[in-house]
């Protein structure tokens, strides 16, 4: 009895309603979203209906619904979820417009992103002209503009996100460095189009976790390509799993655990796939294109659960699954990637993040196209 009543008392906690005085999602979708707004309306109110048809997504997911509410948060559309229409804002139609100036259209999405933002605009304002501070203290200045103690680490990852989009973070003297509009406007032609943007080293884990004591709810389990010891593909996996994913997740309580660090005898591919649908959050890397990869997160599409995807730069995203939003990472050289350290971290706890919050409704081409479709396990 008392360890239903804790299982129930962990659920509750975390379903808990995080309170937020910022959107909910980095600027980047809800813009994506607008964009498909300009486009299929001609910068014209469109039929909420008939736009999320022409998108292909169900307009009453919960997917859908807080993305209409973060672009309303943003300033870039007006009307709900529930309005017959939506419509873009003035500013939103020149953040999406292509035919706005540069530098015009820069101004725009600096200000929805981050001048219109009470929070985001007063730790720019704090920080400007200094090198990305170190986490901890923005979560500290956060927490002291008015992010409550379980919203600033969101806050953090949203605000560097969107810095770097707009391109108020820049990287600078080795370091990133977050920077003025001015400064930002400085670097863009006066005219033409705007390109449309794409969406310290730790040690990697050694931990063995056993299949019968994993605590499925806390387990995290990353799909990588591994290789041999000595392989290229190990030494990316080593790489993107102590640098990038395990501090990504350091304040979810999650356990990160590979394929090659289950130690249990018996058929490995049963306890992989084990991990695959029992595990509360699967990160898949889609880099090198690696088979058993893409065969792995098949099978977690197939359970419509909580899914980050992450790739190098150097390789394409697959048609297939790249209508679900994917991290890139540039490890070109390492000149580029280390002052973007800290960048890519927060990208993927703002994910990881909004995965888990909405595990319930997540978004697969499964669930596009099959939404009555059961799996259980």
């Amino acid at each position: 009895m008392k360890e239903a009543n804790a299982k129930v008392e962990s659920e509750v906690a975390r379903r808990k309603r995080v309170v937020r005085n910022f959107p909910a999602a980095p600027f980047e979708e809800p813009l994506g979203f607008a964009r498909e707004i300009f486009d299929f309306g001609s910068g014209s109110p469109v039929r909420r209906l008939s736009l999320f048809d022409h998108i292909g997504r169900t307009p009453e997911s919960g997917g859908s619904r807080q993305l209409i509410t973060n672009s309303n948060k943003y300033g870039l559309t007006k009307g709900g979820y529930q309005s017959e229409m939506i419509e873009l804002t003035d500013d939103g139609a020149r953040a999406v417009d292509p035919e706005i100036p540069p530098r015009d259209q820069a101004r725009a999405r600096i200000k929805l992103a981050v001048e219109d933002i009470e929070i985001f605009a007063k730790l720019h304002e704090r920080f400007v002209g200094k090198a990305l501070p170190a986490k901890a203290a923005l979560v500290d200045a956060a927490k002291e503009f008015g992010a409550s103690d379980d919203a600033a680490q969101e806050a953090i990852d949203t605000f560097i996100l969107n810095l770097r989009f707009v391109g108020l973070l820049v990287s600078l003297s080795g370091a990133e460095r977050i920077v003025s509009k001015e400064h930002a406007l400085d670097q863009l032609p006066s005219s033409g189009l705007v390109e449309r943007p794409s969406a310290r080293p730790n040690q990697a884990s050694a931990s063995v976790v056993t299949a019968e004591h994993a605590k499925f709810e806390s387990t995290c389990f990353y799909i990588t390509p591994i290789g041999s010891p000595d392989s290229e593909e190990r030494k990316h996996s080593d790489l993107f799993l102590g640098s990038f994913v395990e501090p990504a997740l350091e304040n979810f309580g999650l356990t990160v655990v590979r394929a090659d660090g289950i130690d249990k005898p018996g058929v490995i591919t049963k306890q992989v796939i084990e991990y695959i649908v029992r595990s509360r959050l699967v990160i898949v890397d889609l880099s090198f294109h690696n088979p058993n990869v893409f065969y792995e997160l098949a099978i977690r599409h197939m359970m419509k659960l909580p899914i980050v995807q992450i790739i190098r730069k150097r390789d394409s995203i697959p048609f297939d699954i790249n209508q679900m939003r994917t991290i890139i990472i540039d490890n070109t050289d390492i000149y580029s990637l280390l002052p973007k350290q800290a960048s890519y971290q927060s990208e993927i706890s703002s994910q990881v993040r909004r995965a888990l919050e909405n595990a319930d409704n997540v978004e697969t081409p499964i669930s596009t196209y099959f939404p009555s479709l059961k799996v259980s396990f």
